[in-house]
């Protein structure tokens, strides 16, 4: 009696997490993510790559230590098995979505002149490095008439002279025919000001690019809920000035 019990008790909570993950999905489809809170979210893509489980308590525990549904996209595989019960194939659905997400948004901004398209390049911006827990620096090439050829993270960790190597971001700008360049990176504090360290390093390898014939339109600083654009603040036209002068 006691195995029958048991039994019909592990059926009960089989189809109760069944009917759950049902109409979680049928919320999707009639109304898309409208209304999810960020643990639901999480927890729709676990279950698409964990049968038959309820997955409500593992996208919780996901949320709660990564703080934020960014905090969650941006984490590593070995990060998220980190939380108990989640393994590698779990978050495959997390990691699918946002690299399918990089991939849709890199495919908006190729081919258009970004000069023009700000809105895109922000949208690009933001959510390949604004919620990152860690500085990337990344350069965008542009074509003669700035449409975007590829974009390539170049470094990691926080901007120094010792970190950023003016000669291979040279490198790249010619293995990709670049003719200018955008360069962009994140401040995790959510403080987008630039610091003395950015702009002497924007200032160096502006002369560096400058003097091989390769133009940079543009540095931009992301953070959390904020945009910092050197161009809009007059500091890559100083540059400019600055450099015509020595070298006119």
């Amino acid at each position: 009696m006691t195995m029958v019990r048991a039994m019909n008790q592990k059926k009960t909570k089989e189809h109760k997490g069944k009917g759950h993950r049902k109409r979680l999905r049928q919320r999707f489809q009639e109304g898309g993510l409208g209304g999810f809170h960020d643990y639901e979210v999480i927890e729709l893509l676990l279950t698409l790559y964990t049968p038959r489980q309820d997955c409500k308590d593992r996208a919780k525990a996901l949320l709660k230590r990564f703080k934020t549904l960014q905090g969650v996209f941006e984490a590593s595989v070995e990060e998220l098995t980190r939380v108990e019960g989640v393994g590698p194939t779990n978050v495959l659905g997390i990691r699918l979505i946002k690299e399918a997400s990089d991939r849709y948004l890199e495919k908006r901004i190729q081919a258009k002149s970004v000069l023009k398209n700000s809105g895109d390049l922000r949208s690009y911006l933001d959510h390949v490095i604004g919620h990152r827990h860690r500085e990337v620096f990344v350069c965008i090439f542009l074509d003669a008439k700035n449409r975007v050829l590829a974009s390539e993270i170049l470094f990691q960790g926080s901007l120094t002279s010792s970190a950023v190597y003016p000669r291979e971001v040279i490198a790249k700008a010619l293995d990709h025919r670049a003719a200018a360049l955008i360069f962009a990176h994140n401040h995790p504090s959510g403080d987008t000001l630039p610091s003395g360290e950015d702009i002497a390093i924007t200032k160096r390898l502006f002369f560096a690019l400058a003097h091989v014939g390769i133009t940079v339109h543009e540095h931009v600083i992301t953070g959390s809920e904020s945009f910092y654009s050197f161009a809009d603040k007059g500091i890559i036209a100083e540059f400019k000035r600055e450099f015509d002068i020595h070298h006119g």
